[in-house]
């Protein structure tokens, strides 16, 4: 029986439906047309309830709104990702599964009282917390003012916030006595309200707190609304008062005082690093004989393709690498090429640990290690990201691959080299030179992996072939800072972005559009090595960008498990 075709589209090329398929059956998350494709099946199936009367319209006596669309029902929380399976009493706010329409209230609505720090941390926060009400003190008012100038992010945070605030407080029909409604700037998330201190509030609190603190003054709000919101009062509801704030200190002094306190959530992408998208899955041992019936193969090239169904597939996700390995039996090393209704395409992977395949000298010597490489490698993955422990190679093959595809295939024109400046231990100072000179104690791993690389290229060329090498090589590397990233265009280049574990969300999608036709970029760190005060490995820009760009056809990533430094570098990371 002859094979049957090749595959003829990319999955660049699929219907949206088809794309988005793992995506929707393993995290609940789904496209604008899936979600309407659902919403008509769940109206053919039987009547269901529709929401007749806008619930801040109803508080207010204002004019009843037409009956809107049927609401979607919420998936249940384990299948919505780590942070929506949070209980509601968190501060965090649950992603709406339809763009611009709000998510069923699961409860009654509760009243945050923000700190300061949150809106300085995420000016968008007034945004995030769906049908609950939010209320500011006078003083975190101040506060913000007094935090408004300079050219810092915590600067821009709190001059964002202001003009938010500003747009509330302006829109047509605005009254701050009655409470501001957060849906009128456009963000149909919010069905909340946004109250101000617009009275004096009488509270008591502890002699040992000083009054005059903006802490304990916010403390102060919350106990006397927790009092007066405590039971139904003329023209209001009852409702839980919850303290969202950043500053772990101002929790435990709240909830030493007895009021509710929460941490704001909405920064985290993940809640536990466990949870990370390994890019890597291993074969069930059965898979062969149960799991995927019938199996069609067939040879392009070099690579064996083999097209698979069954129940493994839903979970899958483009450029995810899966692996056989079973005792006695030949092992299986693949990577998912394309996802078409119940059925994966899988394509094998080069070796690079064979010595005819290794990348400028360089050989992988685990299987983590030969993923990444078919990664780097593949001129059709724009955006790779590398995770590991130290020791697993992530810039050695970062920059074995480069050279490769600068000097030997022509594919880019340079290697662009930058990474977050942050130290770790005390700060040495200004440093003198250029910018390229001023990096240069940061790049230290950069030296380290080029005597290498030139070492093992030069062969025996002699000491004056491999000054010559160097040379060549250290044309084709620039060394940029971050800092002036801003607004520039990489055309045909290479970039390497180290040690990007300690950048926020906000500087990682900096950078990354930077990219313009034909650049690719590589994104490494070690979420354990975090050294910014205020990241943690679920906060990371990092963990931000692996999470949010799994499945898309032109990016993959890999957590590399196994250190090939030394046995002594193997030994302290696992015992230090």
């Amino acid at each position: 029986m002859p094979l049957p075709p090749a595959p003829t589209k990319r999955a660049a090329l699929l219907s949206p439906e088809a794309h988005d398929a793992p995506a929707r059956s393993l995290h609940g998350k789904s496209g604008r047309h899936s979600s309407d494709r659902r919403a008509e099946e769940t109206r053919s199936s039987g009547p269901q309830p529709l929401e007749l009367f806008d619930r801040h319209a109803a508080e207010g006596g204002a004019a009843i709104e037409a009956p809107p669309l049927p609401r979607l029902k919420a998936p249940p929380p384990a299948a919505r990702g780590s942070e929506d399976s949070r209980p509601d009493t968190s501060a965090k706010a649950v992603t709406s599964p339809v763009k611009g329409k709000r998510s069923k209230p699961n409860g009654p609505a509760k009243l945050f009282v923000l700190d300061t720090n949150v809106l300085l941390h995420d000016p968008m926060c007034l945004f995030r917390f769906e049908e609950h009400d939010i209320f500011l003190p006078m003083i975190v008012l101040e506060e913000l003012d007094g935090h408004k100038k300079g050219t810092t992010e915590v600067a821009r945070n709190g001059r964002q916030t202001s003009r938010t605030l500003d747009a509330l407080a302006g829109a047509q029909g605005a009254d701050i006595g009655k409470g501001l409604k957060l849906d009128t700037t456009g963000h149909r998330e919010a069905g909340g309200k946004l109250f101000f201190q617009t009275d004096p509030l009488d509270y008591s609190l502890p002699t040992s707190l000083p009054q005059g603190k903006a802490d304990n003054q916010i403390l102060g709000v919350v106990h006397a609304l927790r009092d007066l919101y405590a039971k139904d009062g003329p023209g209001r509801a009852r409702q839980e008062v919850v303290l969202v704030s950043k500053d772990i200190n101002m929790r435990v002094k709240a909830r030493a005082l007895g009021l509710a306190a929460d941490d704001y959530q909405n920064d985290k992408t993940l809640e536990d690093g466990d949870l990370l998208y390994s890019g890597a899955l291993a074969l069930p041992a059965d898979f062969w004989t149960r799991q995927s019936k019938p199996i069609e193969s067939w040879q392009s090239g070099s690579s064996t393709f083999y097209r698979v169904s069954g129940p493994l597939v839903p979970n899958l996700y483009i450029n995810q690498f899966v692996y056989f390995e079973a005792p006695g039996e030949p092992s299986m090393y693949a990577r998912v090429t394309e996802i078409r209704d119940k059925t994966a395409v899988l394509k094998t992977l080069k070796d690079y640990g064979s010595v005819k395949n290794a990348v400028w000298g360089v050989n992988t010597r685990n299987r983590e290690q030969n993923f990444a490489m078919n990664l780097l490698m593949d001129p059709e993955v724009d955006f790779v990201t590398l995770t590991g422990t130290a020791g697993t190679g992530k810039t050695l093959m970062a920059l074995a691959s480069g050279l490769t595809q600068v000097l030997d295939d022509r594919r880019y024109t340079e290697i662009i080299m930058t990474r977050a400046t942050v130290s770790v231990g005390e700060d040495i100072g200004f440093l003198p030179g250029t910018e390229e000179e001023k990096m240069g104690p940061w790049m230290g791993a950069l030296d380290d992996n080029l005597e290498f690389l030139a070492k093992g290229d030069g062969g025996g060329a002699g000491e004056w072939g491999r000054a010559a090498t160097n040379e060549l090589i250290r044309s084709r590397i620039k060394i940029k800072s971050m800092n002036f990233m801003r607004g520039r265009t990489f055309l045909n280049k290479y970039v390497i972005i180290d040690e990007a574990q300690n950048l926020t969300p906000k500087q990682m999608k900096t950078l990354v559009t930077r990219a313009g036709p034909g650049t690719k970029i590589i994104c490494m760190g070690n979420l354990a090595q975090i050294d910014t005060p205020y990241l943690t490995e679920g906060s990371s820009g990092l963990t931000f960008a692996v999470d949010k760009f799994k499945g898309w056809p032109h990016s993959g990533h890999i957590t590399l498990a196994r250190g090939e430094r030394s046995r002594l570098a193997d030994f302290a990371s696992d015992v230090l």
